[in-house]
This record gives structure tokens, sequence and C-alpha cells, in this order.
């Protein structure tokens, strides 16, 4: 294996269940206990790790060369009845809250390249894996928020509109669900290979506005 494909592979595996802890402890905060009691707030990736979504199609995407990686962890369970706060906004912050923590890590360690650079403490090979952190995670949060169930943007989206738009885009996010990984599949066919490289273009020009640097 090549050393770029193993950090990939590794910094696509940790963000993604950074992701999915972030919903957990959002869902907490907010009085759903659901993701804590099934041990599920934690960084130990055995316990969030998907074999189809964050080893397989990751590992396709690499070795074939699409040009475009993308990945997932198990989602973290949670009962939208048990959320006492945050009122109608309560499922849109933790479905915010994983693509919210990816954009706070792509920021962090681009500005530490972006500084890092300019005082000459940042080396070529922290400069190359900060980089990767930072694509892997603007790309999760960017393709997250995507108003399409069951990404999180749709919660977002639907917290957003007037109630009675917001009740019928309920009622179109439970009718796509029935239909669950037929509808995922297709859509990240469809989207990895008609618009992937846009939006691999789109979050480029953000890692080079964060970071000063052009990586890809």
């Amino acid at each position: 294996m090549q050393p770029d494909f193993i950090f990939i592979i590794t910094i696509l595996i940790f963000s993604v269940v950074i992701h999915e802890v972030s919903h957990g402890y959002a869902a907490n905060y907010l009085g759903d206990p659901t993701a804590r009691l099934a041990g599920r707030l934690t960084l130990n990736p055995i316990k969030h790790l998907d074999l189809m979504g964050s080893i397989i199609i990751p590992t396709l995407l690499i070795i074939t060369g699409a040009g475009f990686i993308f990945g997932w962890a198990k989602p973290v369970p949670y009962n939208p009845y048990n959320l006492r706060k945050g009122g109608k906004w309560a499922e849109a912050i933790v479905g915010g809250a994983g693509p919210a923590v990816n954009l706070l890590i792509a920021i962090i360690f681009g500005l530490l390249i972006r500084f890092g650079i300019a005082s000459g403490f940042a080396t070529g090979p922290f400069i190359q894996i900060a980089g990767i952190i930072v694509f892997v995670n603007i790309l999760l949060a960017l393709f997250n928020l995507i108003p399409i169930p069951p990404l999180d943007g749709s919660k977002v989206f639907e917290a957003i509109l007037p109630y009675n738009a917001g009740q019928a885009y309920r009622r179109f996010q439970n009718a796509m669900m029935k239909y669950g990984l037929i509808v995922m599949f297709g859509f990240l066919f469809l989207f990895i290979f008609i618009f992937g490289p846009i939006f691999v273009r789109l979050i480029s020009l953000i890692s080079f506005l964060i970071t000063g640097i052009h990586f890809f």
C-alpha cells in the first residue's frame, strides 16, 4: 500500500467517527441519552465502523482513481422524542453537529498550515497530512449538508422551512427513507460520477481559501 492511501483511509475513518460522535453528544446535551447508553460516545473506531461505508467504498474509490473519496460510519442512534431542549431546532442541531465539527477541524488544521508556513514551522510531511485532513473534513461537511435524506442537511433544511412546508418535506423524507439504501446508493452514483468533479473543485477552492495552498 502507498503511504498516501493509508493516510487518506485513516484520516477518513477518524473524521467520520468524530462526525458521528458529535451527533451523539449533541443529542445527549439536548436530553436524549440513546447514543450514550449504546456506548457510542467514544472515539474508538471499532464502535462506529461500517464495513461497506468505512472500508470497502473508500478503498474502491481510491484504487480505481475515481478522483473522489467518500465514506460513512454507522449512524449514531437517537430518539427525537427525548430531545427536551432546542424546540423545532433540536433535530437540526443534532444533524448539523457532525458537519459543524468537520468544518471546525478543517479550519483548525487549515490555519495551522497557513500560519505554520508563514512562521517556518510547518514541514512538508505535516503540510501533506494536514492538507488531507482539511480536504476530507470539508468534503464530509459539505456532502452531509446536502438536503437529501438520510443526509444531515435534510434535518437542517426541514427546520428552516415554514411550518407547512416543513411538514410536507418531512413526509417526503419519510417516503424516501422507505427505500433507504436504494436511494442512497443511487444518489451516490449520480453524485460521484456526474457532480463529483465540480464538487471536488469547490472543496479545493475552500481548502485554498483556508490554507492559502492549492493541494489538488
